[in-house]
């Protein structure tokens, strides 16, 4: 990856990395600080957003959110800051009607009514992993490389993936693999398949948790 490549990436605004929660996974890291066991959740989307439910009742609150973005490794400032938008994006769109706790609050039985177009398709309308859509991005945009993205791959399968007007969908698949590719790409500059794959099946954040002492 050039200089240019590398400044676009840091541009990238802290805050504007919200949307990653759809892609964030449970891991032993929510349970031990709960200190109990979680909810047996069915979809691989529910799962994702458990990995911030450190109470295990099926629910993500704004300070929740918080520390497992801290405890992934980010600052204090870019972690409320991405907090904020995360669940006041996602919240009421989650929160059932007769709810009486926050609107911030996410809920993770809904969570599939989250899920924003212009992406992959690896998650269907109810939040299930599919394998062929996850497949396909290294099939089709991973030219240098077999099983590995670099940032200009990246751009091209989220450019190639985006609906007419979905400005909004647009902006939340940047974000989410934007912060993907900061935190997780190799030395070379590249995202392994092996690894993107780790965000769906409830690990890397959990190694990232580790990683950053948490």
């Amino acid at each position: 990856m050039g200089a240019t490549g590398q400044r676009r990436m840091s541009s990238l605004p802290a805050a504007a990395a919200a949307p990653l929660l759809l892609l964030l996974a449970v891991s032993s890291w929510s349970q031990a600080a709960a200190g109990g066991s979680a909810p047996a959740w069915t979809t691989a989307l529910e799962k994702h957003v458990a990995f911030f439910d450190t109470d295990n009742d099926g629910i993500v609150s704004f300070s929740e959110t918080e520390q497992g973005l801290r405890a992934i490794g980010l600052g204090a400032i870019e972690a409320a800051a991405s907090a904020t938008l995360i669940n006041g994006a996602i919240g009421p769109k989650t929160r059932p009607e007769n709810a009486t706790t926050s609107r911030f609050d996410i809920y993770i039985a809904n969570i599939q009514k989250g899920i924003h177009g212009s992406d992959s398709g690896s998650y269907d309308a109810q939040g299930r992993f599919v394998p062929a859509k996850f497949n396909d991005i290294f099939t089709k945009y991973a030219k240098v490389k077999p099983n590995a993205l670099n940032e200009d791959e990246l751009d091209a399968m989220r450019t190639a993936n985006r609906k007419e007007g979905d400005f909004k969908g647009w902006a939340a698949s940047k974000a989410e693999w934007g912060m993907l590719y900061s935190l997780a790409k190799d030395k070379d500059g590249f995202l392994q398949k092996d690894t993107v794959r780790t965000v769906y099946d409830g690990s890397l954040f959990a190694k990232l948790a580790k990683k950053a002492g948490n």
